[in-house]
């Protein structure tokens, strides 16, 4: 009889013993789940560095653009580019214009790379509303003169008599694909792809817009593509 109850007596202190530690293992299991590493943020601000590439290769452009973000949760970041181009695009040897002014593009991107521990890079999508302010100069034409009798239709000789519409504008929506990497300390090399859909451009009398600054080159269906290559410093007040 008395080994029963030394036994039973000894079942009670391990079942007590037990479930004194078995808290502690989970106090620490839960602390190391929930480690939460931070990272530097604040307002990150840069160039397109690609511009003035495309400046220096090409005679007809010239270029530059501003760029800046700010991270308001995790993963998301209010963006935008300011900038001014001027581009002297031709037409099928048919006409020659240039058009210069200013442009921005407001919006958001979102992160979708997981980072490790305190890295802080990103594979992001994002959206831009763009808008415009330019002027548009017609530099020379070629008119068409045709032979009605005949049927013919041929090219008369071009004429250079510079015509200007100032006060011109677009509107369009923008979605981007993109990566940034912090290659050193806060500093940041960005590389990404752009879709663009114009939604209304002011058009100068009797000519069409063939280029709007920040949006590219118009084509037929009012869609172009971009790409920013860009440079950026973060300026750090905080850690999130």
């Amino acid at each position: 009889m008395y080994k029963y109850f030394i036994s039973l007596f000894m079942v009670f202190v391990f079942a007590e013993n037990y479930a004194q530690e078995q808290p502690k293992d989970s106090l620490v299991t839960k602390e190391k789940d929930t480690l939460i590493y931070k990272t530097n943020a604040g307002i990150r601000l840069g160039v397109d560095i690609s511009k003035p590439i495309k400046a220096s290769l090409d005679g007809v452009y010239t270029g530059f653009e501003i760029v800046g973000d700010y991270r308001i949760k995790k993963n998301l970041y209010i963006a935008a580019e300011l900038g001014y181009e001027e581009e002297t695009s031709s037409e099928f040897m048919v006409s020659n214009s240039t058009a210069k002014g200013n442009y921005i593009r407001l919006g958001i991107n979102y992160n979708a790379y997981k980072n490790w521990l305190d890295m802080n890079n990103e594979i992001f999508v994002g959206y831009r509303y763009g808008f415009a302010l330019f002027d548009q100069t017609l530099n020379s034409y070629t008119p068409n003169v045709s032979d009605a009798d005949n049927g013919n239709y041929f090219l008369a000789e071009p004429v250079a008599n510079p015509v200007t519409a100032k006060n011109l504008n677009a509107h369009w929506s923008e979605f981007m694909v993109g990566i940034k990497a912090e290659t050193l300390k806060n500093l940041f090399v960005s590389f990404s792809l752009s879709y663009k859909i114009l939604m209304s451009v002011k058009e100068p009398e009797n000519f069409k817009t063939l280029y709007a600054p920040g949006f590219n080159r118009i084509f037929e269906s009012n869609t172009g593509f971009g790409f920013n290559y860009t440079v950026s410093y973060l300026i750090p007040f905080t850690k999130k």
